[in-house]
């Protein structure tokens, strides 16, 4: 199982092109169920929806539900939460991508991001 980042999720689905090509191997290898994403990358999705940068299809809440379709959603958790705040100086300071990746380092799984500052933490298996 692997842990997607929001813009991850939304390129394997929509811009493919802009995936590296060990992320989108890595990705096809787990799509039968081995696909997570981190429950606030909801919220961004829906933030992405409504400034534009997701068409959406039907409503807000349906186009999330054809995003994640076959994705499994984990929980921010009260570790989750901790680990968050406990990232490297250099660690981007958006709440959004530390609880990403507060949550592949919970749950031990390698987090696909295109992010290079992310990239950068000794404390995350990336893929990309």
């Amino acid at each position: 199982m692997i842990v997607l980042d929001t813009h991850v999720l939304y390129w394997s689905q929509a811009h493919r092109a802009k995936i590296s090509q060990r992320a989108a191997k890595t990705i096809e290898a787990e799509r039968n169920g081995g696909l997570a994403i981190s429950a606030v990358t909801l919220l961004e999705l829906a933030h992405m929806i409504e400034r534009g940068k997701i068409i959406p299809r039907g409503t807000v809440e349906s186009t999330i539900g054809l995003l994640t379709e076959g994705i499994v959603i984990k929980p921010i958790t009260a570790e989750i939460a901790s680990l968050s705040i406990q990232f490297p100086a250099d660690f981007p300071r958006d709440p959004m991508d530390r609880v990403i990746a507060a949550t592949a380092r919970a749950e031990g799984l390698p987090l696909v991001t295109a992010d290079a500052h992310i990239q950068k933490c000794p404390l995350l298996n990336v893929v990309w």
